[in-house]
């Protein structure tokens, strides 16, 4: 408001109105313009005006070298996922991405209702697939939107580049959301650690090369979005924050099953507030709105349906008790201001006892088996060791040893604990949130190192919030030491400094408005920071400095080499450093779509389904979605069994080919034989006649040498992988049959066949194909299976 206008003062008198005339006479002529000028209050609101403005144009400065730089950090996170495109081409990676590179193409092909609707009849033979209904279609809506903008602006490009660009594309997303969930948490200098720290995480960068056409390449973007918005949300408690924080968590949803750990996260914040007293109206606003939208959204998706709100998926239920637990906790504030504190004290303790006896059913309920409280794939998350074969056959659902964190997180790991220092010294309701995330991540991503990935990002933040605050505290340098002139000032300085502690006013100095500035984007913690001396300060620069440059050149390295080779084209160096590469997949799958019927059958074991029918266009009998454990035992007890076994399985599947990976040529080691006791014990689950003892050799040892036993030498996996083998010298001075992965010779060379005949071997020997004779009848003796 305005002050009110001072009356005049009263005139002085002629003598006294003289001797004034006098002294202005006398007063030197002052013809610089400025706040020199003014009466005293002018000029201190005209030096503080100018101190303002001063700030203004600094800050304007520094949000646009920020911008420059998160500019330079995207374009740093979509360059270095490129290495797979220059060394090979603009190809799909590993097995998954070809099942969501097929359902891009159909999804843009024939609408969203007609995928909506799609079954499939060319995957699991004969029961086919529901597409629709088993899918997280969110990155095929997301590929696809991509596509259909590219052409509205008249860029024609072809779907599969598309596929191909869009991990590169939402790691540039990615990185900007890093930097808007550490600006939430901390500040905006942290906020650049943490993206350029994520743009080349190996962490990260194993599920976003470029051709890394999985969920994870959408979801990981959604998941740090949705973090960085509840953070919002919770520091303003407005319904359009918690609102968007569910449309945030909707995209997640649709993106990938790993929402799961979201749904759970957010309320195990929410209860950790109410736990340490830091309850508020905005936590309530904020849940509330998330909650409920959140599950509404979610239930649209119709892989989820009514999961979110089932007794039968307890993955849901903390969500649900979390937002029940908030509403008697409201409710009991309003009770406690409303009644006496007696009259709370009886309403308080019958709440208390009616929370047991509802803990009692549900355990009691769970005991019977009527709530299924620990489902097997929910123990599996919490630790618990999964008997299931096809479960522990993935090599990603293994737990993690200490060297892939350092692998995947290099330095980061070691700045982790200095954040979490500097989070728990100033606790705020944000703070608590990722602290509980860098917790849990860790303790899931040990257990399974495929969650490696979700501790990736977290990692980075907390790297970002150590190593940001670290080189500010080692940058208040004390420059006395240099300057003899300067004493004087960080002499004044400690005056101002303990003047303001006794109360007195401090010295007005000039640029004030710089200095709040600097000193408001300095820190984040109140105390004043004592200044170190220049040795110090610069040795820790340069150490921060050298460290990160090791962390560049470890995640180049690690990108290059490790994550960047698709595993449908293979390379090798020569002995005389040429490069030679094995280009059979796409060899044996084109074989396969020129060759064949086009409703031929294709069995093989379950890795390879997604690229034959995705690459050959054939119908599979198992493929990656591993849905029925059923219908891959019963491949895997036709790969095990003898030929006249595995014929009459072959014959009830009304197979025509039956397809092999082999690698004993090249040394291929993820070949079918190294897989083969994974069939064996997969089988063994549904057919008891299938034994995996009798696979060893006399001495316990599972080998293809002359000391395998029968059942492993008869059995139709071994001899449709070493057909012809014991003709062929594959190393000098090494004898006939020698198979270089196994790095022995081996036992049964002539091998033959009466119901399959070969059909196509690849270059290499990696992919072997034959042709399934329908005109020879069985023998009768053997039972049908």
């Amino acid at each position: 408001p305005n002050p009110k206008p001072h009356p005049p003062p009263p005139l002085p008198p002629s003598g006294a109105m003289a001797s004034t005339k006098d002294k202005h006479a006398k007063a030197p002529n002052r013809t610089k313009a400025g706040s020199e000028d003014l009466p005293p209050p002018k000029a201190e609101k005209a030096r503080a005006t100018e101190g303002e403005g001063a700030a203004s144009t600094v800050d304007a400065a520094l949000n646009v070298f920020q911008g420059l730089i998160l500019f330079l950090i995207c374009i740093l996170a979509f360059s270095t996922r490129l290495f797979s495109v220059l060394r090979y081409e603009s190809v799909i990676h590993e097995f998954d991405p070809y099942f969501n590179f097929r359902s891009t193409k159909y999804l843009v092909s024939e609408g969203f209702y007609d995928f909506h609707n799609w079954f499939d009849d060319r995957s699991w033979w004969p029961l086919g697939r529901y597409i629709g209904g088993t899918v997280y279609p969110g990155l095929m809506f997301t590929a696809a939107i991509g596509y259909h903008l590219l052409h509205a602006f008249r860029f024609t490009v072809e779907i599969r580049n598309v596929c191909v660009m869009l991990a590169p594309f939402m790691s540039m997303m990615t990185s900007l959301a890093t930097f808007f969930l550490t600006t939430e948490l901390w500040d905006s200098s942290a906020g650049l650690y943490a993206a350029a720290f994520i743009s080349i995480v190996p962490g990260y960068i194993s599920r976003s090369v470029a051709g890394s056409y999985d969920n994870e390449a959408c979801a990981i973007f959604a998941m740090i979005f949705t973090f960085a918005i509840w953070v919002r949300a919770v520091k303003r408690g407005t319904i359009f924050w918690g609102a968007m924080a569910a449309f945030a968590y909707f995209y997640m949803v649709l993106s990938w099953g790993g929402y799961i750990f979201l749904i759970n996260l957010i309320p195990l914040h929410v209860f950790a507030l109410m736990i340490c007293g830091r309850y508020s109206n905005k936590l309530y606003v904020a849940y509330n709105t998330f909650y409920i939208l959140g599950t509404l959204l979610s239930m649209h998706v119709q892989f989820v349906s009514f999961q979110p709100v089932s007794i039968n998926s307890p993955e849901h239920m903390g969500a649900a008790g979390v937002f029940g637990l908030l509403q008697l906790y409201t409710y009991f504030y309003w009770i406690k201001s409303m009644v006496s504190e007696k009259q709370f004290k009886y309403i308080l303790r019958m709440a208390i006892l009616g929370a047991v006896g509802v803990i009692i059913l549900i355990v009691l309920a769970a005991l019977s088996g009527r709530v299924p409280f620990l489902t097997a794939r929910f123990k599996a998350l919490l630790g618990s060791t999964s008997n299931i074969a096809i479960v522990k056959s993935v090599s990603e659902h293994q737990p993690s040893s200490w060297t892939t964190f350092f692998f995947d997180m290099q330095c980061l790991m070691a700045l982790v604990p200095v954040g979490l220092y500097f989070c728990f010294m100033n606790l705020t309701d944000a703070n608590i949130f990722i602290i509980l995330y860098t917790i849990t991540a860790m303790y899931f991503s040990s257990i399974m190192v495929r969650l490696v990935l979700v501790l990736s990002p977290v990692v980075c933040v907390m790297a970002a919030i150590g190593a940001s605050e670290t080189m500010k505290n080692y940058s208040y340098v004390n420059w006395s030491s240099l300057n003899p002139a300067a004493k004087s000032a960080s002499r004044g300085e400690g005056a101002t400094y303990d003047a303001e502690k006794k109360g007195a006013k401090a010295p007005k100095e000039k640029f004030s408005g710089l200095k709040k500035l600097a000193n408001s984007k300095s820190t984040k913690a109140k105390s004043r920071k004592k200044a170190v001396s220049i040795p110090t300060g610069l040795m820790v620069s340069v150490a921060f400095l050298v460290l990160f440059y090791f962390y560049t050149i470890h995640c180049t390295w690690v990108t290059s080499i490790a994550y960047s080779s698709p595993s449908i084209v293979l390379a090798a160096v020569n002995g005389d450093g040429s490069k030679t590469v094995f280009d059979d997949f796409r060899e044996a799958y084109q074989w396969l779509k020129f060759n064949t019927h086009p409703d031929a059958k294709v069995m093989s074991w379950w890795d390879y389904g997604y690229q034959i029918t995705a690459m050959g266009n054939r119908t599979v009998i198992v493929d990656n979605n591993t849905r029925n454990n059923t219908h891959i035992a019963r491949v895997g007890y036709a790969m095990a069994s003898p030929e006249e076994r595995s014929i009459r399985v072959i014959r009830e599947l009304d197979v025509d080919y039956v397809l092999v990976v082999f690698g004993g040529k090249i040394g291929y080691s993820s070949d079918d034989i190294n897989k083969f006791l994974w069939m064996v014990r997969i089988s063994g689950g549904i057919f008891p006649e299938v034994v995996e003892a009798e696979y060893y050799n006399a001495q316990g040892m599972y080998t293809v040498d002359s000391s395998a036993t029968s059942t492993m030498t008869n059995s139709l996996m071994y001899k449709m992988c070493y057909y012809r083998f014991g003709e062929l010298m594959t190393q000098y001075g090494r004898p006939t049959g020698f198979d270089r992965t196994r790095n022995t010779e081996i036992g049964k060379k002539d091998i033959s066949f009466r119901y399959l005949e070969e059909a196509f071997t690849s270059e290499h020997w990696m992919v072997r194909i034959y042709r399934v004779k329908k005109d020879i009848p069985l023998d009768e003796y053997l039972p049908p299976v």
